[in-house]
This record gives C-alpha cells, sequence and structure tokens, in this order.
C-alpha cells in the first residue's frame, strides 16, 4: 500500500492499468476471444466468459459522455484545487468503453457533452503512482 487513494489494488487485478500509466500509456482490457473491450478489470470476460483477458493500448482521445463540477474536496489532495470537474470519457477506439478523471485546463468551466478531449499523464510530486488527466481538445469532434 502507498499511503495513497489510488493505486493498483490489493489482488493485483488493476496493475498493468497503473505500470501503463507510469510507461506513458492508457492500458485497458481487452478479451482475447470475443476481441471486447473490459473496463474496470475483470478477471473474466463479461461477454464470452473467456478467463485471462488481455491488457492493450489505447489511443487516451474521446469525447465527454458526462461530467461534475465538485465544491467539496472528497481527497484531500484535491482541497487546493477547488472546484475541479471530473469527466466520464467515452473512447472510440476500445469500443466506446467510459473511463473516469479529472479535467485539467483553464477552460473547465466551458466543457460540455460531447467535448472532444484528450489524456494525458501526470505524476503529482511526491506521490508513487501517476494519474490520467483529461484536457480539453483544440482537434475538434472527433470522427
Amino acid at each position: 500500500m502507498t499511503g495513497e487513494p489510488w493505486g493498483p489494488a490489493v489482488d493485483g487485478l488493476d496493475l498493468p492499468y497503473w505500470e501503463g500509466l507510469t510507461e506513458g500509456e492508457l492500458r485497458l482490457q481487452r478479451c482475447g476471444r470475443c476481441a471486447t473491450w473490459i473496463w474496470g478489470p475483470q478477471w473474466i470476460c463479461g461477454s464470452c466468459h473467456t478467463f485471462d483477458p488481455g491488457w492493450e493500448t489505447v489511443e487516451p482521445v474521446g469525447t465527454v459522455y458526462s461530467w461534475a463540477r465538485s465544491w467539496y474536496p472528497f481527497m484531500t489532495e484535491f482541497a487546493d484545487r477547488l472546484p475541479y470537474v471530473t469527466v466520464l470519457v467515452e473512447l472510440p477506439r476500445a469500443g466506446n468503453r467510459r473511463v473516469l478523471g479529472i479535467l485539467t485546463g483553464d477552460d473547465t468551466d466551458q466543457i460540455r457533452i460531447g467535448d472532444p478531449v484528450v489524456g494525458h499523464v501526470e505524476h503529482d510530486d511526491g506521490a508513487t503512482w501517476p494519474l490520467l488527466r483529461w484536457s480539453r481538445s483544440t482537434e475538434g469532434k472527433l470522427a
């Protein structure tokens, strides 16, 4: 245990996700049998019931499916960052799986559902594990 509220689970199921972030990559599970993308991490594919899904690198580019502005520091690490915006991002290059993260940038008050976003890895000072954060994309809507 790292003392942080984030990082790999004790059972190690999501360790490849965190190792990917350490290497600057977003990794999600994908079933080797039926090719279904899986998030959050599972021991078994929910579609074909094959055990041991693999992990693949996914381009961290998507659209905002939903968002919420928080005025309360649910984690003490965010006490000096209020308010902050949490986004649920749909990843078209990963079967439209949705991942949650914090939106960064100076324009978080302009966020709208459907906005294109790009993920980037940030490593906070003193943290053991990096985090995936999102920012609005200037590239326009995704195809």
